[in-house]
């Protein structure tokens, strides 16, 4: 063989290597796109629909599709899962509108889950001799129970289509996290920051968002490592 033809078979070689990188370059390039351009959108059309939120709401939409409630006052009274009178009017205008962005977008077929989640303080209850935390997660999700409970009672959810209402099923999850996502005075997870527990901020009720573009991600990076 010829230093020529030695010379160009390396160069169709590597003319393939390149070809190749450039096709997984380009699929994880348009991955991350769809990913990012999901939750952007969702998370615009969110901040659109309650900008003019009524401030003792004190609801903080967050770029993780997150939509938390955060004034314990009018959630729920110390220790009980009961649904204040004032927590209810917040759903009646809340929940209809978030479920009606979520139920005629587009981009509804990437939801993947809404996760309702309950979260507590690290308050221990008065008159148990348990661990603290399991008492807290179990009031967390009685909780979480309450608000779907009151979703699926809603006239406005019972108007929806048959299929409409089997997607909200698949959606919506009830989940009590206890306080083992506690928050700190900046709104920050206190696990991440090693600061003292914000008791306010802490017991709060969120609605989140999981997209598929979330599943994607995780097993596109699964394939990558």
């Amino acid at each position: 063989m010829s230093v020529s033809d030695l010379m160009t078979g390396l160069m169709i070689i590597f003319l393939f290597i390149a070809i190749a990188y450039m096709i997984q370059v380009q699929e994880k390039q348009t991955v991350l796109t769809d990913y990012v351009e999901t939750r952007s959108k969702l998370h615009d059309k969110l901040q659109k629909e309650f900008k003019d939120r009524p401030a003792d709401w004190q609801l903080v939409i967050g770029k993780d599709l997150s939509m938390k409630f955060n004034n314990p006052e009018v959630l729920f009274a110390s220790g009980k899962a009961d649904l204040t009178p004032k927590f209810k009017d917040i759903l009646n205008e809340f929940l209809p509108k978030y479920i009606e962005i979520l139920i005629q977008d587009t981009l509804r077929y990437r939801i993947k889950e809404i996760r309702i989640e309950g979260h507590t303080d690290d308050a221990p209850f008065a008159n148990s001799n348990n661990d603290p935390f399991i008492d807290n997660a179990r009031l967390s999700q009685q909780r979480s129970l309450a608000v779907l409970k009151y979703l699926r009672e809603m006239p406005a959810i019972q108007n929806y289509t048959q299929e409409q209402q089997k997607m909200l099923e698949y959606w919506f999850t009830a989940n009590g996290l206890s306080y083992g996502k506690s928050l700190d005075s900046d709104g920050e997870y206190t696990f991440i920051s090693g600061k003292n527990i914000d008791k306010d901020l802490s017991r709060r009720v969120e609605f989140r968002i999981v997209t598929n573009g979330d599943e994607i991600l995780e097993n596109f990076v699964n394939k990558n490592k």
